[in-house]
């Protein structure tokens, strides 16, 4: 049944378009986002049932209409769902051997400030005591008494 509804589905948007380029004239509107996101990756994925992708496939104008929206916003598109390769820029490739060192080198600078900050605004100090046997500080005991 589920099937039967969809191929319906598919017939209707089919009769609907007719010999349009979009749904609506002319130019794309939001319904055709909306069809052509459904209708794309069932047209181009393989699928391990291939009912309502032929019956997709039958309706020549649902097939031109996804073509068309391909080539019209995709133009790098053969199938393919990634763009092509761009050429690299000019000192781009100058760059690259550099590119680990200048990220640790910002980190770097970056962990400075925050600590710097923190010293400064006295979010974190640094205070300096008598040390005990085995470099250990002493534990003013009389302090934890009178507390309790």
């Amino acid at each position: 049944q589920l099937y039967r509804e969809a191929r319906e589905c598919l017939t209707l948007l089919s009769q609907r378009l007719g010999s349009q380029k979009f749904f609506f004239g002319d130019s794309p509107a939001s319904l055709d986002a909306l069809v052509f996101s459904r209708l794309a990756p069932l047209l181009k994925a393989k699928l391990p049932n291939g009912k309502l992708q032929q019956h997709l496939k039958s309706l020549q104008n649902l097939c031109n209409y996804c073509t068309s929206i391909l080539s019209l916003y995709f133009p790098w598109d053969g199938g393919e769902s990634h763009p092509p390769p761009r050429p690299a820029a000019v000192g781009e490739a100058e760059e690259d051997p550099h590119k680990l060192r200048k990220q640790l080198l910002s980190v770097l600078v970056g962990l400075a400030a925050m600590l710097g900050y923190a010293f400064l605004s006295g979010i974190v100090s640094i205070q300096r005591g008598s040390v005990g046997p085995a470099g250990r500080q002493p534990i003013a005991m009389e302090e934890e008494e009178e507390e309790e």
